[in-house]
């Protein structure tokens, strides 16, 4: 008899089959996931992270804009490939096989649940111009907590519930920020501006570094194409809802940033906790603006919680079905969530929020926000490769010298700006980001291991 090796008879093996998908999303619905995954919690408080390094930061919204409309037509294009859930697994896999379909997904799963580590933090600096926390980071630290478990409570509800929360929570967050991002603009002061480049270093470092950073605000952009298959028509429905979230999204960032920068004095900015109240406070003159605007911010952030939980569970499901995310994450409970992912990101999170407060809220959210720049890029730089590989193959559908062309040109654009992201993340963040993407391979190996050893049982029983 013949016996085929581990490889092949891994190969034979065939995965559970998918459960229907739950077709939930509509193009206001997906549009509505992209904008609240992208507008949550970074916008609230990154003009005061990124103020140090002075109004070059503007230049910096202005080039991650650009590349994150790129980034929304590569997903688009590819989702039309693989209009399933788990797309920024599901393209490198295609492409490449299942270790770099893994390093995608475990790469994308860190990043999802350090990045809602970082916007439960970044809740507390709006909760304590509501609520005085006179800076107890036990306090805090329990408000970061609270932020993050309701909505992974509302999660288990189900995925029309979240598709519903995002809608209304971006609506509640869009139009204010808007107001403000357009009538601030008239009360603007170029002396609150500051040096175009206050961080010592060269303008293209400078650039790069602040860069790096305002990426967090626009982690999210990717959001219709890992949800795919719970959107209707995911062939026209991914592309439009992300590039027209992105959009939109980059208008309210661009604005309300000039209009904080132009309304705080910049040595103010660079301390500031809640730099849209407190532009909002400057603007009105006294601080019932600034308790409302740190009101729309709390809403905000717990939306955005809520859309990104959502995406915390829906990667490793994806793997998980494979045989490559331990088997838990791919259950799914009677609303459509993979509750085993919703629990598995909040303890998470969690747990880094309680490892991470002593340091204080501002040093934690940089922190949080750089390891997130990394994490997020590697399935970011994966995809683009796999769009590259795609296209130099020619296969899977026939290209246009037109599309071609303009495919080539938004792959390689998408590539190269995510690679300049990961470099400007700075030597630190790599080093940890690293260290987060190294720690799954012991798991990629001994669920290969595992998977193979069962199939090379089967095989030899059916073969004796």
């Amino acid at each position: 008899m013949t016996v085929p090796s581990p490889a092949e008879a891994a190969e034979t093996v065939e995965p559970a089959p998918a459960p229907p998908p739950r077709r939930t999303f509509g193009l206001a619905a997906a549009t509505a996931l992209v904008m609240g995954n992208i507008i949550g919690g970074g916008i609230f408080a990154l003009p005061a992270t990124v103020a140090p390094y002075g109004t070059i930061s503007l230049l910096a919204f202005v080039v991650l804009s650009v590349g994150a409309v790129a980034l929304a037509l590569l997903f688009g294009r590819l989702a039309r490939r693989s209009p399933v859930t788990g797309g920024l697994y599901v393209y490198p896999r295609d492409a490449f096989g299942e270790f770099a379909g893994f390093l995608s997904a475990w790469s994308y799963w860190t990043m999802c649940w350090v990045s809602i580590a970082a916007l439960a933090v970044a809740v507390v600096g709006y909760v304590d111009v509501l609520i005085p926390l006179h800076g107890n980071h036990a306090l805090q630290a329990a408000v970061a907590m609270a932020a993050l478990w309701l909505p992974a409570a509302a999660n288990f509800a189900g995925t029309r519930w979240v598709g519903t929360v995002q809608v209304v929570s971006t609506v509640l967050k869009f139009v204010p920020l808007l107001l403000l991002a357009t009538i601030g603009l008239f009360f603007v002061d170029t002396d609150n501006f500051g040096p175009f480049n206050a961080s010592g270093q060269s303008v293209s470092g400078a650039l790069a570094a602040s860069a790096a950073l305002l990426l967090y605000s626009f982690l999210g952009v990717e959001s219709a194409a890992v949800s795919a298959g719970e959107v209707r028509d995911p062939g026209r429905t991914v592309a439009r809802a992300s590039v027209l979230g992105t959009l939109a999204s980059a208008l309210v960032y661009i604005l309300g940033t000039v209009a904080v920068f132009g309304l705080v004095p910049h040595s103010e900015l660079v301390d500031s906790g809640a730099p849209f109240a407190d532009a909002v406070n400057a603007l009105t003159g006294s601080s019932w603006g600034g308790t409302a605007i740190a009101l729309v911010a709390v809403v905000s952030i717990t939306g955005c919680l809520n859309g990104w939980i959502l995406m915390a569970a829906q990667m490793p499901y994806a793997a998980a079905r494979d045989g490559l995310f331990p088997a838990p994450f791919a259950r799914v409970g009677k609303g459509g969530v993979p509750g085993f992912g919703v629990w598995a990101c909040a303890v998470l999170g969690t747990l880094l929020i309680a490892l991470n407060y002593t340091a204080g809220p501002d040093t934690t959210f940089r922190v949080l926000v750089l390891i997130t720049t990394f994490t997020g890029c590697v399935p970011y730089l994966l995809s683009a490769a796999a769009q590259l590989y795609w296209l130099a193959r020619g296969t899977r559908e026939r290209v246009r010298p037109a599309g071609l062309a303009r495919d080539l040109i938004v792959a390689a654009l998408s590539f190269g700006f995510s690679f300049w992201l990961i470099a400007g993340a700075g030597y630190a963040a790599v080093y940890q980001g690293v260290l987060f993407l190294f720690a799954g391979i012991p798991v990629y190996v001994w669920l290969r291991g595992r998977r193979e050893a069962a199939a090379q049982a089967v095989s030899s029983g059916s073969s004796c």
